[in-house]
């Protein structure tokens, strides 16, 4: 009971802070860099124990995944800036993928303590097949509250949209959920009580997002 009230006030504090972000733009970026650093740190920290050894060739590999990751951050910040600062037509879309990302998070999460059932993957023990079928099914309800924002474009359309991104928010998922069984922890890091790190709640998100720009892109604004 304890960890669920930490849970659940970390949670209003998240979401009040993404409406703010959402209302004031000076908000939003001091958040999204501030953020970002922090994903990056809480992913240093994955990297570091993964290729703990001092070899030549996992000094390589770290080194690599830091550039990598600093650089994907620095794009990924830099594209939500630009969306939402220009007011432009992809606004939208990247706000469908990012509220799909967090249904799948949550059908994932409600299906699989639920209905548990077959394991998915043993990349990350407590994904279930239903908790599978439950992200798809959470990301979909999502069409009625913004049916009327994509009323001119056709309803196939849209629902592959929706069930890509929760594809690729659930690939997201399992990916941190790899590294960190690699690197033998539970959380990225404690920053967030009852959640674990930044990196622990935005795993799906930081995937989502881009991909969403991207197929919006080449689905309906091309």
């Amino acid at each position: 009971m304890k960890e669920l009230k930490k849970r659940i006030v970390t949670s209003i504090f998240l979401v009040a802070l993404l409406l703010l972000m959402y209302l004031y733009s000076y908000i939003l970026i001091i958040s999204l860099f501030i953020i970002s650093i922090i994903v990056w740190i809480e992913f240093l920290g994955l990297i570091s124990k993964i290729f703990k050894k001092k070899d030549f060739k996992n000094r390589i590999l770290k080194f690599f995944f830091k550039s990598l990751s600093l650089i994907y951050l620095f794009f990924l910040s830099s594209l939500i800036v630009y969306v939402f600062l220009t007011d432009n037509q992809y606004r939208i879309f990247i706000i469908l993928s990012f509220f799909v990302a967090i249904a799948s998070d949550i059908g994932g999460m409600l299906f699989g303590k639920f209905f548990k059932g077959k394991k998915l993957t043993k990349i990350s023990p407590k994904k279930t097949v239903s908790g599978c079928i439950g992200s798809f099914i959470f990301s979909m309800l999502l069409i009625i509250p913004f049916y009327q924002n994509f009323e001119n474009y056709h309803f196939i359309g849209i629902s592959f949209f929706i069930i890509f991104i929760s594809l690729i928010s659930q690939i997201g998922d399992l990916s941190i959920s790899f590294l960190k069984r690699k690197a033998n922890v539970k959380d990225t890091s404690d920053i967030l009580p009852g959640h674990g790190g930044f990196l622990d709640r935005i795993d799906g998100i930081i995937f989502a997002v881009p991909v969403g720009f991207l197929l919006s892109k080449l689905m309906f604004l091309s």
